[in-house]
């Protein structure tokens, strides 16, 4: 997993996936054979198309169901592709078969074949159209004078933690994209079954606009794309992200390298190509789908606890230098020793921040970090440096000896930082709340040990402990408004440590 991932992972929000080896287990068992002419040798031809060293998993599957026939000898053949969807072979004294998408096969003329496979397909199994022509092959073109001889159906299992999968993205409001090159009937079935939103309104491929903004927006609308080509794949990672989408593209295959490079997010199964792995930049070694949104949670809670530990910090940052500012201004002293900063970036913030790091977040990252933690930060310590140059200056108007003055500037910059804490940390559970309350306590503690009290300067401002609460108080209702505000639609700082 390269670095740079964990960030991209936060972002996306389109997920482009196959069918195939993805809400399916990948593995294909033959299903049944639907003779279109009985006079016709279909076993003999299926078992010789088969026997090739070079098959694909789905000549695989049939080679299992048809062994080869005696006497066929190949003479020439056409090996699959993507792009054109079919394989053929010849075969001296029994003339050429070819095996394929029933709608790259058969002439277009033979709408009633065509919408008998449609229908098939839409019972969600893979459906091949098996074709003679008389003759041998010529070239990498379909023969002339096909005519169908059979439909082959093919089944694939439903991985079972397809739909919980599904289930989780929605959730996160991120969209699934099921591209396959498949039929469209047969991928919307297997999409219905796992749950993909928007499954039962596929779209052929073959059918898509060019323009890559009439595309980007089209594929807005869609979910489940079938008979798309290596380059088309490509063609719609880049309409999304024209569209502002961050993509992540899975793969496994060769012709899914350009597609993985392109995207955002590359994802590569741990059995696929050497090549897709090393463009990618994540490999699924154990090959599970489902392990891909523990992926996500993990690099959204990484950057946006990065966020929230950043807020804390930087805000520290701001009240610590405008009271410096302040103080020097006014020719005091400045409102702190070292220890009692110490108390307050230990309590309120360094360990809480240790927790706070490692907490799960799901919030999805959106460009303008820097922006959002100075909106945030800024306005957050300037009410604290406020609060906190208020009740140190009425504590010193009032005569109070400078370590009650300074205890004072040091309660209420505790409160309001462990306040600011408590709406970081939004929404509040139990384990936060805890959190909370074990920092008040451990800062409550440092009182009733004199010698504790007397190494860290800490005396009450006993003529001012009200006064001082409540310059506390005003500022946690500043705090907590500003922080109401932030979040209000449009505003700029919406969406800080938000789940």
């Amino acid at each position: 997993m390269h670095i740079p991932a964990v960030e991209g992972l936060a972002r996306v929000d389109v997920v482009c996936l196959d069918k195939t080896g993805t809400l399916t287990d990948g593995t294909i068992a033959f299903d049944s054979l639907i003779r279109l002419d009985d006079a016709a040798p279909a076993e003999a031809a299926l078992g010789a198309l088969a026997d090739d060293q070079a098959g694909n998993a789905t000549l695989a599957a049939i080679g299992q169901a048809f062994p080869p026939p005696r006497g066929w000898a190949r003479q020439d053949g056409v090996p699959f592709s993507s792009a054109r969807k079919w394989s053929a072979a010849s075969f001296a004294g029994h003339g050429a078969w070819v095996l394929g998408a029933p709608e790259m096969v058969l002439p277009a003329s033979q709408d009633g074949l065509l919408s008998r496979a449609a229908g098939l397909a839409a019972s969600g199994m893979r459906v091949l159209a098996l074709a003679y022509a008389p003759g041998s092959l010529d070239g990498q073109a379909l023969p002339p004078g096909l005519r169908a001889v059979a439909f082959i159906t093919l089944a694939e299992r439903l991985r079972s933690d397809a739909p919980g999968t599904i289930a989780y993205f929605a959730a996160q409001g991120v969209a699934v994209k099921v591209i396959s090159g498949d039929s469209p009937h047969t991928v919307a079935a297997v999409a219905g079954r796992a749950g993909v939103p928007r499954a039962g309104d596929p779209l052929d491929a073959r059918d898509l606009p060019e323009d890559p903004g009439a595309l980007g927006a089209l594929l807005e609308e869609r979910s489940v794309i079938g008979r798309v080509s290596p380059h088309q794949k490509e063609s719609m990672v880049q309409a999304l992200q024209a569209r502002g989408h961050t993509v992540a593209m899975t793969g496994d295959g060769v012709n899914d390298v350009l597609a993985l490079k392109l995207a955002d997010i590359g994802v590569a199964m741990g059995s696929g190509a050497p090549a897709t792995k090393a463009v990618a930049e994540l490999v699924l070694l154990d090959n599970r789908f489902a392990t891909l949104p523990g992926v996500v949670a993990e690099g959204r809670r990484v950057t946006a606890n990065i966020e929230r530990v950043a807020n804390l910090f930087i805000t520290k940052t701001v009240w610590a230098t405008l009271l410096a500012i302040a103080a020097g201004a006014a020719l005091m002293p400045y409102p702190f020793l070292p220890r009692h900063l110490t108390i307050i970036d230990t309590l309120a913030i360094g360990v809480p921040a240790f927790f706070l790091a490692l907490a799960p977040n799901r919030r999805r990252y959106l460009p303008g970090f820097a922006g959002r933690v100075l909106r945030f930060a800024g306005p957050a310590g300037l009410i604290i440096a406020a609060a906190t140059f208020s009740a140190y200056a009425l504590a010193r108007a009032r005569g109070l000896p400078l370590t009650e003055q300074r205890t004072a500037a040091t309660l209420v910059t505790l409160i309001l930082s462990l306040c600011v804490l408590a709406l970081l940390a939004m929404p509040l559970t139990w384990r936060r709340i805890a959190l909370l309350v074990a920092a008040l306590a451990a800062f409550a503690l440092l009182f009733p040990v004199p010698a504790v009290r007397t190494f860290y300067k800490l005396e009450l401002p006993r003529g001012a402990i009200g006064s001082t609460l409540l310059i506390a108080a005003l500022g946690a209702a500043a705090l907590t408004a500003f922080w109401v505000l932030s979040r209000r639609p449009g505003h700029g700082t919406a969406g800080v440590a938000r789940e």
